[in-house]
């Protein structure tokens, strides 16, 4: 058995009661260290997630005989592990139980409806920021290259400076702050964050 668990934007406090019972019930608990770190007494095999995915993927099929969970940040199939592996393995084979998105999550604290949002990730892709600009509300996931200070770079470049953005920092988290900020004035740089971009009419 193969189950993909969103963790939801930081520990085990977001967690369904579905995805914390597949890793009780796990034999082998795969993910990034900081995920590993939140089961503490989890006694059975793990094992790291880097950035050799293909490497992980055939190790996996190796162990299929065994009850394998692979921890996913936020939610599985939002720009995460979860595409990968349902790409790989096929939905028939695993079993993908969703957690919160980091962009749900900042919704939810701040009060913005997603009922019109248009989600992406600037997460090790190239944002194409002609498409952004036109969108009347974003959530966006970011990484250390295309941050918000870079994003905001590109919305004044494209005239949109006034836009506002929502930059959640750390969500969930004890260090957890989150800035309303026109593009015009970021400047800073941003711990893990995930963005929303509105065209305040």
């Amino acid at each position: 058995m193969l189950t993909v668990v969103g963790m939801g934007p930081a520990g085990v406090q977001l967690m369904t009661p579905a995805a914390r019972q597949a890793v009780a019930e796990a034999e082998i608990l795969i993910g990034g260290k900081r995920h590993l770190a939140q089961f503490p007494d989890f006694s059975g095999e793990t094992r790291q997630l880097d950035a050799d995915i293909a490497a992980l993927l055939s190790w996996i099929e190796c162990q299929t005989a065994r009850r394998v969970v692979v921890l996913a940040s936020g939610d599985p199939l939002f720009y995460g592990i979860g595409t990968r592996m349902v790409a790989h393995f096929g939905i028939d084979r695993l079993k993908v139980i969703p957690g919160i998105s980091a962009a749900q999550y900042l919704c939810a604290k701040t009060g913005i409806d997603m009922n019109d949002i248009w989600l992406t990730s600037s997460h090790g892709r190239t944002v194409d920021f002609e498409v952004l600009v036109r969108q009347p509300k974003v959530a966006m996931v970011t990484d250390k290259l295309c941050g918000p200070r870079e994003i905001a770079a590109e919305l004044v470049a494209r005239g949109a400076g006034q836009r506002r953005l929502v930059i959640g920092e750390n969500l969930a988290m004890e260090n957890e702050r989150i800035h309303w900020l026109r593009a015009c004035d970021v400047t800073a740089q941003y711990d893990m964050n995930v963005l929303v971009i509105l065209n305040e009419r």
